[in-house]
């Protein structure tokens, strides 16, 4: 199974992810893709064992894909603070993987009937999530 991380800024929420994905799973390919280098260096910190920047990368890993992680930023364009292309977010929005997308009401992008959870709880129901794809996959 091949799970793509997809975020941007500092890159804390993809290394919380990763660090999570890496201590539950063990017979899946993760890639860590940073929209900037910081983002891809906190993933890489955080056990991440291929990990990739920029533009190109997003669209390459989206192709074969089999779930692909991130704030929700990941399909708006210009999102997080710009950092996400119009590519990127076509290469996101168009996968035939299925997204588990984490509703972060930052970055002008406001998701209505979510409440504001903390990182934490977020994580942990895309985690929850993935354990079910996974579970299902395996089956």
């Amino acid at each position: 199974m091949n799970i793509i991380i997809i975020d941007g800024q500092g890159g804390q929420l993809g290394a919380q992810l990763v660090k999570e994905i890496c201590a539950r799973f063990r017979n899946i390919s993760l890639i860590a893709i940073g929209t900037n280098a910081v983002a891809t260096a906190a993933m890489l910190k955080a056990g991440a064992g291929s990990a990739a920047t920029g533009e190109n990368p997003v669209v390459v890993a989206c192709r074969k894909a089999d779930v692909i992680i991130g704030p929700i930023g990941i399909v708006i364009a210009d999102s997080l603070l710009g950092e996400v292309t119009e590519k990127m977010a076509l290469a996101v929005s168009r996968a035939e993987a299925v997204r588990i997308l984490i509703p972060l009401n930052k970055c002008e992008n406001l998701i209505a009937g979510v409440p504001d959870l903390n990182t934490g709880a977020l994580i942990a129901d895309a985690i929850s999530k993935l354990e079910s794809i996974v579970s299902s996959k395996n089956t």
